[in-house]
């Protein structure tokens, strides 16, 4: 599914201040390198049904093995290994045997103190990764976890390797099998020890996935391969949340766009990042915030919520925002499926200038047959004008007062929402008596 960077921001997959980010909320590794892999995973979305639902099944494996793959290796057992092979030390004994090693170690103190406590760190590290491929071996395997424990097997699978997996784990080893291991490590299994690191890193970024799925209880979407886009989906809600309101949401080619309004602080900008967001992780191929969900498989996802202007450039708000909406229409234009999200389209000229083009935008976009609309608005006014449209769907969010106090509902009802509450909200701030005394 095709991103770009301004999308990815958007929906806050990641984000400048990184605890405000997606990614901040599905980190659940335990090393640097499985969470640089899982930054990997998060930016990059599937591209077919196939692929998507063999990282399903990966994370549902990984779901009901977690409990029972290794907490052991943590991040300072990764540097650790990853350091032996930088550190210079002297020259091991060719043969290493008792006499030998017990000199290296009186004469050689340092280079030895570093061996002993890298192949400590390996022979811990080797005991845990057997052990998760003979957990894989005991599950259904999807293609991905096949390949981890074919490539783990594969590795392993060396006289060395095997002799030393016979040891007992809380083996002290000796001078001499210190030696001998660190030897083999450095000169014939630098390459292969390196590679094991890496496949473990993808166990740990895809055990976070499924820590995350399963602590959540999120659901994991159906999604098939379908000429015209769609979403059917129940009990959507924004993962960021500490208390989330649900939403459904449908929509098909027949009923492919909806205006949506109310105001201020009533929810909108929170349920497009919501659909976006939820779109986005179905494509990573993970479980989603969703009591159901069911989806086409999107070629591309685009948003434009939070424009800017550019000062270097000379850019002002308005000029991107056109530029965004350029963009967005050259994407539509190529036959692919596409969902698109617009929040509060040209907040940057004058209403009247902003109602023309939002009109001028809307009954363009409406036209295409192989794309999905939300688009939020303070500009009702217009959706009399586009009712006469059956593809358009109105939602709003409702809005109420109460002793001059301002009541969000949170809820998605059918209609137009005419509320004018700006006013209201700087009285409430006590902006207008400040004002006054002045």
């Amino acid at each position: 599914m095709q991103v770009d960077k301004t999308t990815l921001q958007d929906i806050s997959i990641f984000h400048r201040e990184e605890e405000q980010s997606i990614f901040f909320k599905l980190n659940h590794t335990h090393t640097n390198r499985g969470r640089e892999h899982l930054r990997k995973l998060l930016s990059n979305p599937l591209n077919s049904v196939t692929e998507i639902n063999d990282r399903q099944n990966t994370i549902k494996h990984l779901i009901k093995v977690g409990n029972l793959l290794p907490t052991t290796i943590t991040n300072g057992t990764i540097m650790v290994i990853e350091s032996y092979f930088d550190t210079v030390v002297d020259h091991y004994p060719k043969q290493p045997n008792i006499v030998n090693s017990l000199t290296y170690k009186i004469l050689s103190a340092s280079s030895y103190s570093v061996t002993d406590y890298s192949v400590s760190h390996f022979f811990g590290f080797l005991k845990d990764i057997n052990k998760i491929k003979n957990i894989f071996e005991s599950i259904e395997e999807s293609n991905q976890i096949k390949i981890w424990h074919d490539r783990i097997s594969s590795l392993l699978n060396r006289p060395v390797m095997q002799s030393v997996l016979q040891w007992k784990k809380d083996k002290k080893l000796s001078p001499t099998e210190t030696l001998w291991l660190g030897n083999y490590l450095r000169h014939s299994y630098k390459e292969q020890c390196f590679e094991l690191l890496t496949i473990y890193s993808q166990i740990d970024a895809f055990n976070s996935l499924a820590i995350v799925c399963s602590k959540n209880d999120f659901h994991f979407p159906n999604i098939s391969e379908t000429k015209s886009p769609f979403i059917k989906a129940e009990g959507i809600y924004h993962l960021l949340l500490e208390t989330p309101v649900c939403y459904d949401l449908n929509l098909d080619i027949n009923k492919n766009f909806m205006f949506l309004t109310g105001a201020n602080m009533a929810g909108k900008s929170t349920f497009i990042k919501a659909i976006g967001t939820c779109i986005y992780l179905a494509h990573i191929g993970m479980a989603v915030p969703a009591k159901k969900m069911e989806l086409s498989r999107f070629d591309g996802l685009l948003t434009n919520i939070q424009v800017e202007d550019n000062i270097l450039r000379g850019e002002s708000f308005f000029f991107n925002e056109v530029q965004r909406i350029k963009r967005t229409v050259d994407k539509v234009r190529d036959g692919k499926k596409w969902l698109i999200l617009i929040d509060e389209l040209f907040k940057g000229t004058n209403v009247q200038d902003a109602m023309k083009c939002s009109l001028s935008v809307i009954e363009g976009l409406r036209k295409t047959k192989n794309a999905l609309y939300i688009l939020s608005t303070h500009l009702y006014e217009i959706g009399e004008e586009l009712k006469i449209y059956d593809n358009i769907v109105f939602r709003y969010f409702e809005t109420s007062l109460a002793d001059e106090q301002l009541v969000f509902s949170y809820q998605l009802l059918e209609g137009i929402s005419n509320d004018r509450l700006g006013y209201l909200i700087l009285k409430r701030e006590g902006v207008t008596k400040l004002l006054e005394e002045l």
